[in-house]
């Protein structure tokens, strides 16, 4: 019996500890996004209080200012997160497909060269993609597909290369038994029929995993996205609009505009995380068994 309370001391010991240090470590992590959050609500009115960057974090005064700019007619706010919204949606369905069929037929179908092909796009998978921007947009533009051209553009980019993704979805394809196709050969049934009646139902988690990572590739892209619509304002996404939103106005007076934005960004991203969260996680460990 003292044995027994004594690893059970023990454990409890060790939990509390566990506790209290992932506690400290969701304080620090979430520290900035409550600030983000708060300052959002801290009016730019200099009769009210200032609007620019301050050394407190709890407002004098809550005030709703700040989104009722980003909704009125003095800026292009909705017409940026519009943009965005359209990219990420695209790119999401278009690359959820594509990769989704790829996986496939690298974890179902035997061919010569499949595995030259996996290890070609593994190894072209590890150069950064930065590499190629001048070449993208150079191509692009012979298109018309920057500038005014841009949010089809930066649609076509990302849904271009979505093939060598592959590697998590297959992984998750590869745990599906190989018996359940073959069964379903004998009754008469295409791969096709295979792929969309049988393997697309059971595969819910990683379909929800591609689908959010490639939702949130765009939705956070800034780098390729200030290149391919430079100096066209009506093309911008959130991330590129308002940056240069910040760096061509006084950056004092729109510090709580910006928070106000950053939190309009954020809600979709929570809240996908937030209901999906449990296919999310399925889908990688799925994915991470077999190779």
């Amino acid at each position: 019996m003292n044995k027994q309370a004594s690893m059970k001391k023990k454990a409890l010991i060790g939990n509390t500890i566990t506790y209290i240090i992932l506690i400290l470590i969701s304080i620090v992590w979430l520290f900035p996004f409550v600030g983000l959050l708060l300052q959002s609500f801290r009016s730019f009115d200099p009769k009210v209080e200032y609007g620019g960057m301050v050394d407190y974090l709890v407002p004098k005064t809550f005030s709703l200012d700040n989104y009722k700019f980003l909704f009125s007619g003095e800026t292009n706010f909705l017409r940026w997160y519009g943009n965005t919204l359209i990219i990420a949606l695209c790119v999401a369905v278009l690359q959820t497909l594509i990769v989704l069929c790829v996986a496939y037929a690298l974890s179902r179908m035997r061919f010569k060269g499949r595995t030259l092909l996996m290890r070609f796009w593994l190894i072209l998978g590890m150069f950064p993609g930065f590499l190629t921007m001048i070449c993208l947009y150079f191509l692009l533009k012979q298109f018309g597909l920057t500038q005014a051209g841009a949010v089809p553009g930066l649609i076509l980019v990302s849904v271009a290369s979505s093939g060598m993704g592959y590697y998590v979805c297959k992984g998750y394809f590869d745990t599906i038994p190989l018996a359940l196709d073959e069964a379903a050969r004998i009754d008469g049934a295409n791969r096709a029929t295979i792929f969309f009646i049988m393997t697309i139902p059971m595969a819910k988690p990683i379909i929800i995993y591609t689908a959010l990572v490639a939702f949130m590739a765009p939705w956070c892209d800034y780098i390729f996205a200030s290149y391919i619509a430079f100096g066209y304002d009506k093309s911008y996404n959130v991330a590129v609009a308002m940056t240069r939103w910040v760096w061509t106005n006084d950056y004092q007076g729109y510090f709580t505009r910006f928070c106000a934005g950053g939190i309009l960004i954020g809600v979709p991203v929570t809240l996908l995380f937030m209901f999906l969260q449990k296919y999310y996680v399925e889908g990688v460990t799925g994915g991470a068994v077999k190779g």
